[in-house]
């Protein structure tokens, strides 16, 4: 064997050993950064700042690890940067359709079959929508739980005038705080209801406690801080909050959470997502249908409205119900319960 051939072997078992490490290193490393991306609750991270914000939209994350999955493919081709770069492609893509099966196995299918009580949410952005839009979707629909967060007492009792005018008669409360109220409105039908101050209220965002005065299921109108990265720690406490505020068999709980399901994970109990309240949309194969921005289609915005139920009641069905991206940037969404 000539001395250049011998050359030639040397260079060859060197770089097939250099691929060889490259895949044995990057490998370890990159595994526990997919799963991050894909099930952080694995790593008890899903409330982690970072972390909270990519897996609240999940379709645009797996859509921008895909992207990235090409270029790093790309890369190992060209440059033949086997070890390293064919490593990150190949992570980066299961960690893409993972993202993607997650979606599909939550399902964004729409239904509402008949039930024993309807209930609505939707955050009226402050005024964005109208009292007038909100009954009609409320009636439309048959609401007799109404759960308006970002609505004052006049826009709330605007609301009740129209349902009323309509033929459901609807008792208005809103919260005691004037920054961003929150509001909600009861059918007469369910009975008498008062406001409980004594259990307190979400931080920076306030939520109201409705109980009813003889029977009937208490009603929880959330509406807890956004994950920013100056208040973290407030949307956690206000999730907690919520969780713990959810701890009778037949609450039900609406509103604007500002969380996705993933962010429940650990905060509920006995077969609860938060406290002992099921999610309606993951019940009736929803989960994935985004809410906010109402501005973009379901599979790109994030679901963080939600219809919450203890386990005296079963799901029936479940939507959001298309604005066409006019008022509010919420979609308002419709859950079907019955009695267990």
């Amino acid at each position: 064997m000539t001395r250049r051939r011998i050359g030639d072997a040397v260079r060859q078992a060197t770089e097939q050993n250099s691929r060889r490490i490259g895949l044995m290193v990057t490998l370890p490393i990159a595994a526990p950064f997919a799963l991050l991306l894909v099930w952080p609750q694995a790593l008890g991270l899903q409330r982690a700042i970072v972390i909270a914000q990519l897996i609240a939209f999940r379709a645009p994350l797996a859509v921008f690890l895909a992207v990235l999955a090409v270029i790093a493919g790309a890369v190992a081709l060209l440059r033949r940067r086997w070890g390293v770069a064919a490593a990150l492609a190949l992570m980066l893509g299961v960690a893409s359709m993972a993202n993607a099966a997650v979606l599909l196995v939550r399902g964004s299918a729409h239904a509402s079959p008949a039930g024993d009580l309807v209930v609505m949410s939707w955050n009226m952005q402050g005024g964005a929508s109208t009292p007038r839009s909100a009954a009609r979707i409320a009636l439309d629909h048959g609401a007799e739980v109404v759960v308006l967060p970002e609505t004052d007492a006049d826009a709330a009792a605007e609301v009740a005038r129209l349902m009323d005018d309509g033929g459901r008669p609807m008792a208005a409360f809103t919260t005691p705080q004037e920054w961003i109220p929150t509001s909600a409105l009861i059918s007469e039908r369910l009975g008498e209801y008062r406001l409980d101050t004594s259990v307190g209220t979400t931080p920076v965002l306030p939520s109201a406690v409705l109980r009813p005065i003889a029977e009937g299921p208490t009603i929880v109108a959330a509406h807890t801080a956004p994950p920013l990265p100056g208040s973290m720690d407030e949307w956690r406490e206000g999730l907690d909050w919520a969780a713990a505020r959810c701890d009778e068999p037949w609450t039900i709980m609406a509103g604007d959470f500002n969380a996705t399901v993933d962010h429940f994970e650990g905060l509920g109990r006995e077969g609860g997502l938060l406290g002992l309240c099921r999610d309606a949309a993951r019940d009736s194969g929803a989960a994935a249908a985004g809410t906010w921005p109402s501005t973009q289609p379901g599979w790109i915005a994030s679901p963080i409205d939600h219809v919450m139920a203890g386990s005296k009641w079963i799901t029936a069905g479940f939507r959001t119900v298309g604005t066409d991206g006019v008022g509010s940037d919420h979609l308002p969404v419709i859950a079907v319960l019955e009695r267990r």
